[in-house]
């Protein structure tokens, strides 16, 4: 916006909220763009297999599974097929959510614990840091993630030191509310979270959830949420840009139309 624009926006702005409305300042498109250019999947060198159900659930990680003792999946809700899968490749798995009392299958490799994963601790909340050096203590071996906490994974990542990210050779999150990457203060906090995985980490497969569609805006498209796997770049074995998606192995969250990943993420 020019600034000789300003004041007749400033204006609008005041006069919009007089009336109970709520004006955000717009993301640059560019911005957008150039953020999703340092989130296109690479080919890592490993083949993706599938975990867990085949629909909401499962999810595509690089089979560079061996060797990784524990597994930490915040989220649980009425599902723990991957986790299961986990287990049954010798894997400890610690769960936890505050609404539910349990996974939703017994497993004797299970271990919860009913509370919410984010940035702060009290009798609702722990965060991951927490989590870990109560469960393993000083361990620093490899580690697994898998995180669907409706929004929370941005606080959690946040507050979640460097070095303990670094310890998951592997992480699949759920993001949420990638729509509202167009409203420029969610984008300045969202994008700060991705840079953090990414000094560390590389995409290596998105799904997007066929559940609540996309929001199309300045020739971009934005799946309101996406389910994302990644692997840390000491693993990889080559840097190739994915370009054919969805993958063979993908299936739909829901019985709704399938949702591809949109091609400005990846060309």
């Amino acid at each position: 916006m020019r600034n000789s624009d300003r004041p007749v926006r400033d204006t609008l702005i005041r006069a919009l909220g007089r009336l109970d409305y709520h004006v955000a300042d717009r993301t640059s498109p560019d911005d957008v763009r150039r953020m999703l250019r340092t989130l296109r999947p690479i080919d890592g060198g490993y083949e993706l297999v599938r975990l867990g159900p085949a629909g909401d659930g499962g999810y595509l990680v690089p089979d560079d599974l061996a060797g990784i003792e524990y597994a930490f999946s915040p989220g649980v809700s009425t599902e723990s097929g991957f986790e299961a899968a986990l287990a049954a490749r010798g894997m400890r798995v610690f769960l936890a959510d505050y609404s539910v009392d349990g996974p939703a299958e017994p497993n004797p490799n299970f271990v919860f614990e009913k509370k919410y994963v984010g940035a702060l601790a009290d009798e609702t909340y722990m965060t991951l840091e927490q989590w870990k050096n109560a469960t393993i203590g000083a361990y620093d071996g490899d580690l697994l993630l898998q995180m669907d906490i409706e929004g929370g994974e941005y606080e959690t990542l946040l507050a979640c030191p460097a070095a303990l990210l670094a310890q998951f050779r592997i992480m699949v999150i759920e993001f949420h509310y990638l729509h509202e990457l167009l409203n420029e203060r969610y984008f300045e906090i969202v994008s700060r979270a991705f840079q953090k995985l990414l000094q560390t980490h590389t995409v290596v497969h998105i799904h997007p959830n066929n559940c609540c569609g996309s929001v199309k805006a300045d020739g971009l498209e934005l799946p309101r949420i996406a389910e994302f796997t990644l692997q840390r770049n000491d693993r990889l074995k080559r840097h190739a840009f994915c370009s054919t998606f969805p993958h063979p192995l993908d299936r739909n969250n829901t019985r709704k139309a399938t949702l591809a990943l949109p091609r400005c993420w990846y060309e």
